[in-house]
């Protein structure tokens, strides 16, 4: 007898922790409303998540090389000098990652049902399963046949608008949006972003976070997000991003226009009984850079790790205390990456001055390097105590230079 575990939701967060289980002989459901999902995002990957959770090329878009940042004045900055020959980002479509992981996870054995789950009843006591009510879409309609699933354990994966959040009550946290356009660009243009991406920065197009030009498969994603959630707002900063790459947009059709919720920061709780949550639904989304899917799929993962360390491979349901171990772990790794960025975004995102400041320190060879590093292998890379002091005085004289650090 092994025990039952559902996982809500089959992005990269979900069926990293259902391939984890399905491996390990755990009897494991995947929901996923809808299969051909693609979830408004920048797309961006680590190399670190390539090897680390064994994707294909075929699944990337585009291998970037190069990057440029572009300050409020126009100002640009090469970064990616440091880059050695086989180091890059990977550029992916969701719905192809996505599906990709998801099939995966169903072909080691996860039973993967096409459902929206509605509601999660919570028992009484430490040994009772948790009932699921959900819609079955398997029929082909939107109102799908609704059924009912009983489990020992969930992992709440659904994103930013968590229904096993809520129903944990886990509760709140500020959120950005995401807003972005696909643009299809004429060759021409399409092969200047053959393997750049562009970063802005400016008050007029993010008070408090950047805009992008991504390269996709045919191509560009263009986007921008912000904490300030006023739709009148995120059209004025839409417009703002498009005005300042039109030159290299010109001829551009837009194919698809996208907005998501992306969490600012970790949910009060994010195990209740025997219910965990990962990714986007926990809260794992970086600041300053509002990366999101590498550490989606690894707390996921290390979800499921623990899980199948803690039931003896399903033998015995894990309790509250057991996936706590989960976040213990990942605080551990993670959390001084995260304070990192917390404090990068409020010294360098509050002011046109301190942008300005930010993109002239990235011109610094040791910036970049320690920044490549730290992206692409996820680990804050401690420099030598000297190259760490040439950038700490680089970094105050940038500021000081900007008149940033006035108040």
């Amino acid at each position: 007898m092994t025990i039952r575990v559902a996982v809500v939701g089959g992005g990269p967060s979900g069926s990293s922790a259902a391939e984890v289980l399905a491996k390990a002989g755990i009897e494991t459901y995947l929901f996923e409303r809808k299969l051909d999902n693609a979830k408004p995002c920048g797309g961006a990957i680590p190399l670190c998540m390539v090897d680390e959770f064994d994707l294909p090329p075929e699944i990337i878009d585009r291998r970037v090389r190069k990057m440029k940042m572009i300050s409020p004045s126009n100002i640009e900055v090469n970064i990616g000098q440091t880059l050695k020959d086989n180091e890059y980002i990977g550029m992916c479509r969701r719905e192809v990652l996505d599906g990709f992981m998801r099939d995966r996870a169903a072909k080691l054995g996860a039973n993967l049902i096409n459902g929206t789950v509605y509601q999660l009843d919570i028992p009484d006591n430490d040994n009772d399963p948790y009932t699921l009510h959900y819609a079955d879409h398997s029929n082909g309609t939107a109102q799908g046949e609704m059924k009912t699933l009983k489990v020992d354990l969930v992992i709440g994966a659904d994103g930013a608008n968590s229904r096993i959040a809520k129903a944990i009550d886990a509760g709140d946290y500020n959120y950005a949006i995401a807003f972005q356009e696909r643009i299809k660009l004429p060759e021409d243009k399409m092969a200047y972003y053959e393997e750049l991406a562009e970063m802005y920065v400016g008050n007029d197009v993010s008070p408090d976070f950047y805009a992008w030009v991504f390269p996709k498969y045919d191509h560009v994603a263009v986007g921008t997000g912000t904490m300030k959630v006023n739709k009148a707002m995120i059209k004025d900063l839409q417009a703002g991003i498009r005005q300042r790459a039109a030159k290299r947009l010109e001829g551009g059709e837009i194919i698809k226009v996208e907005a998501h919720p992306i969490p600012e920061h970790p949910r009060p709780r994010r195990v209740v009984g025997r219910v965990a949550l990962v990714g986007d639904a926990a809260g794992t989304v970086t600041k300053s850079s509002g990366e999101g899917i590498y550490f989606a799929a690894k707390s996921a993962r290390m979800c499921a790790e623990v899980i199948v360390e803690t039931s003896n491979n399903g033998q015995k349901v894990p309790s509250e205390a057991d996936l706590k171990t989960y976040l213990k772990r990942w605080d551990k790794q993670y959390g001084a990456t995260y304070l990192v960025l917390d404090i990068l975004q409020r010294v360098f995102y509050r002011s046109d001055a301190t942008r300005e400041a930010f993109v002239e320190m990235c011109a610094d060879i040791d910036v970049q390097k320690i920044t490549f590093d730290s992206y692409l292998y996820k680990t804050v890379v401690p420099a030598n105590p000297l190259t760490q002091l040439k950038i700490t005085a680089k970094t105050i004289g940038s500021l000081l230079r900007g008149n940033a650090l006035a108040p």
